[in-house]
């Protein structure tokens, strides 16, 4: 429900400028056809009631509503109700009339689509039949050239503060777009890519490397006996040690290297244009930094890696042969006995390969 509540607030705080500037701005439009009517002296009340003090109320009843979001679409059709009585007021005069209306469904149509703009229509129709009960049914078709130049700013402002109002939700949009598409590329606990995002990226690398014959090594990384944590001391020191881990893989690395979470306790890292001894190098810093790691409530607790290295090579059919390779490399790393770094021999090249 907290949810719902801050978005209704977040659109009643959208209304809230384009109304209190289009009805600020239409209170000249609709006095000057009134002017000549001679109407009574409650109807100028009314209309600077409209004009200069609904906006700020309507934002106060939005705002301390249960369900600001229905309460401001209610607002809204209120603001057509009065647009459609104003009209039936000053007996449709033709350019003020055009004016507030259009400019109201204009707002109703940005704000709730086709279906407040239907509901919308039916509250100017409302609003009209009420101007009608009390003034008659009455039209008045000629136009002076001061109501011509009091719909100008009406013309001209309104449209400006809806297009404001517009643009800066399409950039809210926009970053929204680009906060939730770092979040599916991206491992909720260790804040590095995912597996899928990761794949993706070797796929990148590897046609890199074939066009280019770049330099690039792969490293998969595994916390040794990572179950045995998990079962000794409880998930959260295995989390602990995972985001360890992230945390000094960020620190060895610099931004062109990419490093992912594969799955589980396995790590994976693309270190471009590095040759093989100084990928080495870098992985030996990230395996002395996790030795030396301490968790604060478990102070026995030691934390090794076993780490496989795998450099690009022409003869890889495909990004999966390099995985493969890297992957080989671990196991070895494994079988030797843990806490080490084993590198993938080079395959041989073959005769389609060279060619």
């Amino acid at each position: 429900m907290e949810n719902h509540r801050g978005k209704g607030l977040s659109f009643a705080r959208r209304i809230y400028l384009p109304r209190a500037i289009g009805l600020g701005v239409g209170f000249f439009s609709v006095g000057a056809a009134l002017y000549p009517l001679g109407l009574p002296s409650w109807i100028w009340a009314l209309l600077l009631f409209n004009g200069f003090a609904w906006p700020h109320l309507a934002y106060q009843i939005s705002t301390r509503a249960a369900f600001p979001y229905q309460a401001e679409r209610r607002n809204l059709l209120y603001d057509s109700m009065c647009g459609g009585f104003w009209a039936a007021c000053f007996q449709f005069n033709p350019l003020t009339t055009v004016t507030i209306l259009s400019m109201m469904t204009m707002n109703n149509v940005a704000a709730g689509g086709h279906r407040l703009f239907v509901f919308g229509a039916l509250a100017q129709l409302a609003g009209v039949l009420s101007g009608w009960a009390i003034f008659g049914f009455k039209f008045n078709l000629t136009m002076t050239q001061t109501q011509v130049w009091a719909c100008l700013p009406m013309l001209t402002l309104y449209p400006l503060a809806l297009g404001m109002v517009c643009y800066q939700l399409a950039i809210k949009l926009s970053q929204h777009k680009r906060a939730l598409s770092a979040l599916s590329r991206t491992d909720s606990l260790t804040g590095l890519l995912n597996h899928g995002a990761w794949k993706d990226l070797l796929h990148l690398k590897f046609q890199q490397c074939r066009q280019h014959n770049t330099a690039a090594t792969l490293a998969l990384i595994d916390i040794d006996h990572f179950k045995g944590i998990n079962d000794s001391y409880g998930h959260i020191v295995g989390d602990a040690a995972l985001r360890q881990l992230s945390k000094a893989l960020k620190h060895v690395l610099d931004e062109y290297e990419l490093a992912g979470r594969y799955g589980g306790d396995e790590f994976c890292v693309i270190l471009p244009s590095l040759p093989l001894n100084k990928a080495e190098a870098v992985m030996e810093q990230l395996r002395e930094a996790l030795q030396r790691y301490r968790h604060p409530d478990v102070p026995e607790l030691r934390v090794s890696l076993s780490i496989g290295l795998a450099r690009y090579q022409n003869v890889y059919k495909d990004a999966l042969d390099w995985l493969d390779d890297a992957d080989k490399a671990l196991y070895t790393a494994k079988h030797k006995g843990r806490n080490t770094i084993s590198v993938a021999l080079s395959r041989p090249v073959t005769q389609d390969a060279g060619a």
